[in-house]
């Protein structure tokens, strides 16, 4: 298991998977920045996956995307991905559909039944299925459902008046998707966690779902059971989340240093800057590779 402090530590990088896979006998994958960049898949994702398979290595993809699990599977099987590897997929929106439909939380016990939803039209299928009433306007809502910017390309100050009316209001927020940004088609793109963390700058609740969260991991380990954890690996891009839920969740964050951080790290990645980002967020990676390849 990997130290939580990166005093000193050595983290070896690989040209692949294939120098890590005989170390673990399991893995959990992020998806977005992994095997995907929301449009096509990474070159050498599915034969990675395909070498695991073969290898006897199961695997489980955890996500923050803010769709349920099922969306996430078609829109990658949609990619090419065979649909065999779709099979145990937990999105942090499926987690948070779960929970709204439950309302077993003590956060609900003052919240009414109304929401809002801020978030772009390919995510209104976490309310399917729901028995909330759904409103446009913030005053007349009891609780915000937050799933990234309504389009792509706006920025944080895009919803600076939402949000301070909202915790004037004193609304409370779900965030479906921890994440701050997203590289899509090599383009960056702010997501519900930038959001939600700024509402929480001014003053405002939030109830956050996914990645770093250890609870999310529950349902990987139910799927990898059996399997000590000492001897699982979580595949990510992002320290904040990937890496430090990794961290929470005690098994062992392995980098993929060409995703979300890819600029800051150069290839190979550099050392200070591994350092640096592992001791701000207090996850040290086993190991590191440029991407999802074998």
């Amino acid at each position: 298991m990997a130290e939580s402090s990166s005093e000193s530590v050595a983290i070896p990088h690989f040209d692949g998977m294939a120098a890590i896979a005989g170390r673990y006998d399991a893995f959990i994958l992020d998806v977005w920045g992994v095997l995907h960049d929301g449009v096509k898949l990474y070159p050498g994702a599915v034969d990675t996956l395909e070498q695991l398979t073969a290898a006897g290595k199961p695997f489980v993809m955890l996500t923050n995307a803010p769709r349920r699990s099922a969306a996430v599977a078609e829109s990658m099987i949609a990619m090419g991905m065979p649909e065999p590897f779709c099979r145990h997929i937990l999105s942090s929106g499926e987690a948070t559909f779960l929970d709204l439909k439950e309302r077993s939380a003590p956060f609900y016990a003052r919240i009414g039944n109304r929401c809002i939803h801020i978030g772009p039209e390919r995510d209104r299928n976490l309310f399917e299925g729901l028995d909330w009433d759904q409103t446009d306007r913030l005053e007349d809502a009891d609780l915000i459902v937050n799933t990234g910017p309504w389009i792509d390309g706006e920025t944080v100050a895009d919803y600076e008046d939402r949000l301070v009316k909202g915790a004037e209001l004193g609304l409370p927020m779900i965030c479906a998707n921890p994440d701050l940004e997203v590289v899509r088609d090599g383009r960056k793109l702010v997501c519900a966690g930038a959001l939600a963390l700024r509402y929480e700058e001014l003053g405002g609740s939030v109830r956050w779902f996914g990645k770093p969260k250890a609870e999310i991991y529950e349902y990987c380990f139910r799927v990898l059971s059996g399997f000590d954890k000492k001897r699982i690996a979580a595949v990510g891009d992002s320290f904040r989340t990937d890496l430090a839920g990794a961290q929470n969740a005690g098994v062992d964050p392995v980098l993929v240093a060409g995703g979300i951080h890819g600029d800051e790290l150069g290839n190979p990645p550099k050392a200070e800057v591994v350092a640096s980002l592992a001791s701000r967020w207090k996850a040290v990676p086993a190991a590191s590779i440029p991407s999802f390849v074998w």
